[in-house]
């Protein structure tokens, strides 16, 4: 496929960013940036950051949504970009149309899995109503300083950072000193059945690596000002399960008392305000060590009080009202996301249905949280059903490893006195199936981003911003340098 052209008006921008770089970044606040920027002593560096935006939006234009994927496009189109390289990327298919890219950039004439470094992103997206964004989710807009489009953050971003790092390795003709492997997956949002669990069960010699750089963490701001920079070690486990009611159908003007519509509602409502206790494990109950000194002075007051035994639970309760994503990491998780029953409005229906999104902390089974849910519908016409297969909890990452030690030293360099913390995620990544295979997986989206930002993907008008789509390949590139390249 033809590398596409990028438009005159982006073309323009760019060149603004190039020819405009003092004076851009000093006119945003300085704690927003990195302290030191290669880019800006680095012309090769700069280029790399322009053609990237021109991919991901090349990227952002190929409709990838999942159902049904079809990623093999857009594997074809970043396999244009690399063959004109110089680079010969490989591409396997699981089912029609789905499936993987893979390019490698060797350090020695024998490789050693166990040294390699993956830079891994997928390149699916979940869907959109289009008539809840207010410009096109597969146009490639730009608008301001944001680049919008449904990926941009989750995970095309991620895709055109590694894309544009892996190519400027080989442009510097690097000496390497372990091999660096680009993968873009397929299927992450359906938990990876046709794209990493297939690389991984049937082409794991192609991707086998000992540590990987993927999505998960990142780069946290507020007020403009980095906070601290989050490296995912761990992460939750995802399970859905169909919550069934069962009644007798019927005429509508004639109600009873087994209606399933009745039954399920009432069960769901118990479903969705229940709370799990809370849990703490090794990831999270540092991540709120090192976060606290972060917080005003009353939230920092119960997070240091979280893993006491005398204010903990009341702590917990303040903490998890403050913050969705502070509740999702102290507690086992059931949300209800999707309700299906009857035929016409005239008719009762023999059978309603919910599916309820489970999120277990690490360690943590499946079966004790529905025994739990099943006590409290306590409804013999509602049956929990969990939708197969299960998935199993990975490892977590070490926090000694080499490759963990090279990002908090970039990080000091770029970010200095930001904290780097270790995070456990609260949704799925493709980082599971591989930190099985003994992989030290982390998870960093290396952009600056702030809450507004995140809460965007997976929502409406997702977007990321030009000047952290550029720092974010500054920052990354010089995390893989630092591991992967001889001094």
């Amino acid at each position: 496929m033809a590398h596409p052209r990028i438009p005159a008006p982006i073309l323009a921008l760019i060149a603004l960013f190039s020819l405009a770089a003092p004076s851009y970044a000093q006119s945003m606040p300085s704690s927003a940036a990195p302290q030191t920027s290669q880019s800006a002593t680095n012309p090769a560096l700069s280029q790399i950051q322009m053609e990237a935006l021109g991919w991901l939006q090349g990227l952002l234009r190929i409709d990838t949504t999942n159902p049904p994927g079809n990623e093999l496009v857009a594997a074809k189109y970043i396999a244009a970009i690399l063959q004109k390289e110089g680079i010969q990327p490989e591409i396997f298919e699981s089912i029609p149309g789905r499936g993987f890219l893979v390019a490698r950039l060797s350090a020695n004439a024998v490789p050693d899995p166990t040294r390699a470094l993956l830079l891994m992103a997928h390149l699916d997206v979940v869907g959109v109503d289009k008539s809840k964004w207010t410009v096109d989710p597969f146009g490639a807009v730009i608008q301001g300083n944001y680049l919008y489009g449904r990926g941009a953050i989750d995970d095309k971003g991620m895709v055109a950072a590694n894309l544009a790092v892996f190519i400027q390795l080989k442009r510097s003709g690097a000496r390497l000193n372990r091999d660096v492997i680009f993968l873009a997956e397929g299927d992450e949002e359906a938990y990876g059945g046709t794209g990493m669990l297939f690389a991984v069960d049937k082409h794991w010699d192609k991707i086998a690596a000992g540590f990987a750089i993927n999505e998960g963490g990142g780069v946290f701001t507020k007020n403009g000002k980095p906070q601290y920079i989050g490296v995912q070690v761990s992460e939750k486990v995802p399970a859905n399960v169909d919550v069934i009611a069962k009644g007798t159908s019927g005429h509508a003007s004639m109600p009873r008392k087994d209606n399933p519509v009745t039954h399920l509602a009432a069960a769901i409502e118990k479903i969705g305000n229940y709370e799990a206790p809370v849990q703490f494990n090794s990831v999270t109950r540092a991540y709120f060590q090192d976060i606290a000194p972060l917080q005003d002075d009353e939230t920092s007051k119960w997070m240091r009080s979280l893993d006491t035994p005398d204010r903990g639970d009341h702590a917990a309760r303040v903490i998890s009202n403050e913050n969705p994503v502070w509740n999702a990491m102290l507690h086992d998780t059931a949300a209800p996301t999707m309700l299906r029953a009857g035929i016409r409005a005239n008719v009762v229906p023999s059978e309603a249905r919910a599916v309820i999104n489970v999120r277990l902390l690490p360690g943590n089974q499946l079966n004790p949280l529905l025994m739990k849910l099943k006590q409290l519908v306590n409804d013999p016409a509602i049956e929990f059903e969990p939708q197969l297969p299960l998935s199993e909890t990975a490892p977590s990452s070490s926090l000694s490893s080499d490759f963990y030690h090279s990002i908090m030293h970039v990080a000091s360099e770029d970010y200095p006195n930001v904290p780097v913390v270790p995070l456990m995620s609260t949704y799925f990544t493709d980082s599971a199936p591989i930190r099985m295979r003994n992989v030290q997986a982390y998870g960093l989206i290396p952009f600056p981003l702030n809450d507004d930002d995140m809460s965007r993907f997976h929502a409406d008008n997702e977007r990321i911003p030009l000047d952290s789509f550029q720092k974010g390949i500054t920052f990354l590139y010089a995390i893989v340098s630092d591991f992967s390249v001889s001094k």
